[in-house]
């Protein structure tokens, strides 16, 4: 298991660590392109007999150089991140709080000041990763200047799909406009949210579909309103189901956004329950309907795309 060490500038009573290979960058969703340098990283640190660490941020920059009308949301929380870091192999996550204090220094004093406590032989970042709010003079190419021979400097070229950079800004585009199917192939897995089983209206009980009502963390990226085939984790076990974020429109269109899933051959009550919802596949988008039964007919519509898909990709 990955150890968490979180660490506030101006670092203090803190045990210089053994040389080690060092990642960095902010790793949101931890991509394919994010893969790719913790895996160059990792064979670095195979090569040379030394641990793996990964310095990242929290909470993400733009919050310190942007004023945000509604809060920053995340693919991956430090919970998720570091998960996923652990399946890569990672020893150490470094969580430096990312201040106004820490945003201002030079690259060089930032070299001096963060990196060479974490005690580094090599550090690996990808191409395009900064290190300071000056992308002429804290770039990847300028690092091996302030590392003044104290440790090498790898750089990770750009990693594409369909010839455009797989980014996390772009992963979020394209949950956004429900292409979970491009969001998943960027990110080399299923996407997946959290939340716990609240008490909803209990309409779906009444159509012949009951749902959970899923409360999503606040900071927790979500995908774009519509209908989507989805697996949902309750304790140890994966079941299907189909899910809708949307409005309700059809009951009226002042409802706020909800999560709402009707887990297929399942009748147990999990109020209080927290789940894992994996994002498999898009379905449709949100309809208001005149009537009841077109609604019903629609849903049985959806249980069957979501049944077949299931069926043909055998996921």
């Amino acid at each position: 298991m990955t150890k968490i060490v979180k660490l506030h500038y101006p670092i203090k009573n803190f045990q210089k660590p053994v040389r080690q290979v060092v990642a960095m960058g902010f790793f949101d969703g931890v991509h394919r392109g994010h893969q790719a340098v913790i895996q160059r990283a990792k064979t670095t640190a195979n090569q040379l007999g030394v641990p793996l660490a990964v310095l990242t941020y929290d909470p993400h920059p733009v919050v310190v150089f942007k004023t945000l009308t509604e809060p920053l949301r995340y693919l991956t929380t430090l919970s998720q991140k570091a998960a996923l870091l652990t399946e890569l192999g990672v020893d150490t996550m470094y969580v430096m709080q990312f201040t106004s204090q820490l945003a201002q220094l030079s690259p060089q004093t930032f070299v001096d000041d963060v990196v060479m406590r974490l005690n580094p032989i090599t550090i690996v970042a990808g191409f395009d990763h900064l290190y300071g709010g000056n992308p002429d003079i804290s770039n990847m190419d300028r690092l091996s200047d302030y590392a003044q021979q104290r440790f090498d400097v790898v750089q990770v070229p750009e990693f594409t799909d369909s010839n455009q950079k797989i980014g996390s800004t772009m992963i979020r585009c394209a949950l956004e406009q429900h292409d979970v199917d491009k969001a998943n192939r960027q990110l080399g897995r299923i996407y997946t949210t959290t939340g716990l089983i609240v008490h909803g209206e209990a309409r779906g009980r009444e159509l012949g579909f009951p749902t959970i009502n899923v409360k999503t963390p606040e900071l927790e990226w979500l995908p774009g309103i519509g209908i989507y085939a989805v697996k949902v984790k309750i304790s140890d076990t994966w079941y299907m189901g189909m899910a809708s974020i949307g409005r309700n429109i059809t009951f009226g269109d002042e409802h706020p956004i909800t999560v709402e899933i009707n887990i297929l051959d399942f009748k147990q009550d999990i109020y209080g329950e927290e789940v894992v919802i994996a994002w498999h596949h898009y379905l449709r988008g949100e309809v208001k309907f005149i009537g009841i039964d077109g609604l019903i007919e629609q849903l049985k519509q959806d249980e069957i795309a979501t049944r077949q898909y299931f069926k043909s990709t055998q996921q």
